[in-house]
């Protein structure tokens, strides 16, 4: 058995919890989520709980036992307090500003850059700091993957857009040779 696929899922109060015999829904105030349930995966609900098992010890379904009783911890985590994921704009001149539900970066480019909230997803800006808000916890990682991905932290410099728990180390720049050009 799966350490973690027997462990059950404890559903809260403000938590409405649907399942099927291919799905789950996970409705709460932060929104609602959906997951088809693979062939050979059982979820049964015992009161304010509820238990994944598996139908055999096939190698696939033993591999995804204990993924999907992650996975609905995760919606109803996202349903009932959200994630977050907080992205900082470092760089001389570098700056984000909040237009609707649009990003418009300024990261030395000669245009702006401008970035749209998918479906599900808010931000909030402090100063340079782009925090990504929503119920489903892969597209909110997603989401900040892709803002990242418009400028990744420069090696050299440090410059760019990086995760605020990110540590990039600076590489040296070139060390000019001493006694002159051309030898010795």
């Amino acid at each position: 058995m799966s350490i973690i696929g027997k462990q059950p899922v404890s559903i809260p109060d403000t938590v409405k919890v649907t399942v099927k015999p291919n799905k789950v829904a996970v409705s709460g105030p932060g929104g609602e989520l959906n997951l088809a349930i693979p062939y050979g995966i059982k979820i049964k609900m015992d009161g304010g709980v509820l238990k994944v098992s598996r139908d055999n010890d096939s190698k696939r379904i033993k591999s995804i036992h204990g993924t999907i009783r992650s996975l609905i911890q995760n919606m109803i985590t996202g349903v009932t307090d959200g994630w977050t994921r907080q992205l900082e704009v470092k760089g001389t001149g570098y700056g984000v500003q909040l237009q609707g539900d649009k990003l418009v970066f300024k990261l030395g480019y000669s245009h702006p850059v401008e970035f749209s909230a998918p479906e599900g997803i808010s931000f909030e800006i402090d100063k340079n700091v782009v925090t990504v808000k929503g119920a489903n916890k892969e597209l909110v990682g997603n989401t900040a993957a892709k803002i990242r991905r418009i400028n990744p932290p420069n090696i050299y410099h440090g410059k760019g857009i990086r995760y605020t728990d990110e540590h990039v180390k600076l590489k040296p720049g070139k060390v000019a040779k001493v006694g002159g050009a051309g030898g010795e």
